[in-house]
């Protein structure tokens, strides 16, 4: 049997992986079900009452503002001072207007497949890179620390060999565990659009744009179980992983906040993560330098700078590929025991 056969099975049959994809099978279908009653058909008798009730809502507001003028043409007659409290004219300028009174904000909510499974495509990315990076970081650090790698290097003694077929396990197994869910998700959120929200307008466009929206929630999934694997490797221990993750949110996104706001740098959210995995999902992000404005001048077009998708790539890519590397030439380089 090959090793990574035997790899392979030593990790789908592992009872954390197990639990890990049983509480992630059950998270999802939680969201799903749960968003399924928030979204309502619209039949024709929906949109009447929300008609008839936009109508009424006019009316009342036409008769309110009626009496207003009535009463305040009274106080005028009366000597009193009536523009603080009715405004000029006694208000007459400010008659309601059919169109201040969309029935559109009477409707039930309706979910949009189109224009909202994209939000939920970065939800399910969150959910199985969570997943990946549990699997990834705990597959290899279990290893290190019960003294598994030790024991199989005497049977295989190519290291390079060993790690890179336990990291081929972990990113084929979240790999499988994405394509497969994320069919579902799909499939999921496609039938609550047609029974209980709407699918219009999904051209063969708007089914590419969704694809290459799965192909970036993929990508950036199997880069989360890359780098667990390799921090989890170098450290000798799972916990290593969590750590460092913890580490770097806190430099990303609380120490150099706080340096960028008290150096005035422009565009300081160039320098956080959270702005590249935006861009990830949103395609872009877009960001403003208002620091160069002097709004005591008059009105102000702040400078911009565009974050893209491909920023983030090259960002994460980068970022991956050298704790990976750093993960290998230890691993090269290291003593075992």
């Amino acid at each position: 049997m090959s090793l990574y056969v035997t790899e392979l099975r030593r990790l789908t049959k592992r009872r954390l992986t197990r639990l890990l994809l049983v509480l992630l099978l059950l998270g999802l279908a939680g969201v799903a079900t749960a968003f399924s009653f928030s979204s309502h058909k619209l039949s024709n008798e929906a949109v009447a009452a929300a008609q008839a009730e936009s109508d009424a809502q006019y009316r009342k507001a036409v008769e309110h503002w009626e009496k207003s003028v009535v009463d305040c043409d009274a106080a005028k007659a009366r000597g009193e001072d009536t523009e603080e409290q009715y405004g000029p004219n006694c208000g007459r300028d400010w008659q309601p207007q059919p169109e201040m009174f969309d029935p559109k904000w009477n409707l039930p909510y309706q979910f949009d497949f189109r224009a909202e499974f994209p939000m939920f495509i970065a939800v399910f990315a969150g959910a199985v890179a969570l997943f990946a990076f549990l699997v990834g970081a705990s597959f290899v650090g279990a290893e290190w620390a019960s003294g598994g790698m030790m024991n199989l290097l005497l049977w295989r003694p190519k290291r390079l060999a060993v790690l890179g077929t336990k990291l081929a396990a972990v990113l084929s197994t979240v790999l499988g565990v994405s394509l497969v869910l994320g069919a579902l998700w799909t499939l999921a959120f496609w039938l609550i659009g047609t029974y209980r929200g709407t699918t219009a307008k999904m051209t063969a466009g708007a089914w590419q744009s969704i694809g290459l929206d799965g192909l970036r929630a993929v990508g950036i999934i199997l880069a989360v179980g890359a780098l667990a694997f390799a921090l989890a490797s170098l450290g000798r221990h799972t916990a290593m992983a969590l750590g460092a993750v913890v580490a770097v949110f806190a430099i990303s996104e609380v120490a150099i906040r706080i340096a960028v706001a008290v150096l005035s740098v422009p565009f300081g959210d160039r320098y956080v993560l959270s702005t590249y995995a935006q861009a990830w999902f949103l395609k872009q992000v877009k960001l403003f330098d208002y620091q160069a404005c002097e709004f005591a001048r008059g009105q102000c077009e702040p400078a911009e700078l565009l974050i893209t998708w491909q920023d983030s790539s090259l960002v994460f890519g980068l970022g991956t590929a050298l704790v990976l590397v750093a993960a290998f030439w230890a691993m090269r380089k290291r003593d075992i025991t």
